[in-house]
């Protein structure tokens, strides 16, 4: 009998040592692709350390320690630099996060419309753009905001303005026309995680709210939004953790002379000083105190996470 017992019980272990390693085999290309596009790199880093003038070899280039990491604070020009590109960076990030509860309310008001064909048709335009890449996103925008594009035109034929109004190049309004953009962009593909979260809220809960005689307002405001809340604060804490990570392509798309100084944001300071400007140590360097930097925000936030929730994200 008791050979009998373990013999089920080594058949069972060797059944699920099988699928555990069936997983792993199947994780295993996206494991590889993760540490070819994240680790990897990293052994760039090396750069932050030497005075590198393309196109000569790292070997021939002289060891300068921590030179260009002092550089940022030692020049009152980079100085200036620096808190400027922040200020840009870290204005977007929050504007970002002041309106991180839209997704939420779009993703209710799709669990709330009963016609199931309505609710797809929005569900698919609303995620659409979420897929057009940023260099079709300025040319949308360049065909109606362009001195000569639809607005424009319209507004002068109607007699509004007697010129044309430059969009695209005012510094004043540039963080709330790329707001706008990133909102248009990424509402539908944000909804889907909270529409998720709805979706596995337990339906005997509405039921009963409805015995007691909840209305639909009572059903979202006591039911339905804690039920997403938990996905929001991961999501949320997660946003904080990447504060200094506002991305590159838009602000690379739809930056001009005019409206640099206000849409230069750190990723765009990089490029621009790495590439456009060769200083590829010297941006080296500022990436691996963004990345530094990020990684304190991360366990920053999962700490406090861990505290006030007693859960954490990492």
């Amino acid at each position: 009998m008791d050979s009998t017992l373990g013999t089920k019980k080594t058949r069972r272990m060797s059944r699920k040592t099988r699928e555990g390693l069936f997983l792993f085999l199947m994780a295993l290309p996206f494991l590889a692709l993760v540490f070819a596009f994240t680790y990897l790199p990293l052994y760039g880093w090396r750069y932050a350390f030497y005075d590198h003038r393309p196109p000569l070899r790292l070997e021939h280039s002289e060891f300068v320690g921590l030179h260009w990491f002092r550089t940022l604070v030692d020049n009152p020009i980079r100085v200036q630099q620096v808190i400027n590109v922040l200020r840009n960076t870290l204005a977007m990030s929050a504007l970002g996060l002041l309106t991180s509860w839209f997704p939420i309310a779009f993703a209710i008001c799709l669990s709330e419309i009963r016609s199931i064909g309505a609710k797809k048709s929005i569900q698919v335009l609303s995620t659409l753009p979420f897929y057009i890449s940023w260099v079709l996103v300025f040319a949308m925008a360049f065909a109606m905001l362009s001195s000569e594009g639809m607005v424009n035109s319209l507004l002068m034929n109607w007699g509004i303005i007697d010129s044309p109004i430059l969009f695209l190049n005012a510094r004043d309004n540039v963080w709330r026309t790329m707001l706008g953009w990133n909102i248009w962009k990424g509402l539908g593909w944000g909804a889907i995680l909270y529409l998720a979260a709805i979706a596995g809220i337990d339906q005997e809960l509405y039921e009963a709210a409805r015995v007691d005689g909840a209305g639909r307002f009572r059903l979202i405001w006591h039911i339905t939004l804690p039920g997403v809340i938990p996905t929001f604060t991961v999501l949320l804490l997660l946003a904080v953790a990447n504060l200094l990570n506002t991305g590159f392509e838009q602000y690379f798309v739809f930056s001009t002379p005019f409206n640099m100084h206000a849409i230069e944001v750190l990723d765009l300071w990089v490029y621009n000083l790495g590439i456009a400007g060769r200083l590829t140590s010297l941006a080296t360097a500022i990436s691996m105190l963004r990345s530094f930097i990020s990684i304190a925000l991360l366990f920053t936030v999962n700490f406090i996470a861990k505290k006030l929730r007693g859960e954490s994200i990492i």
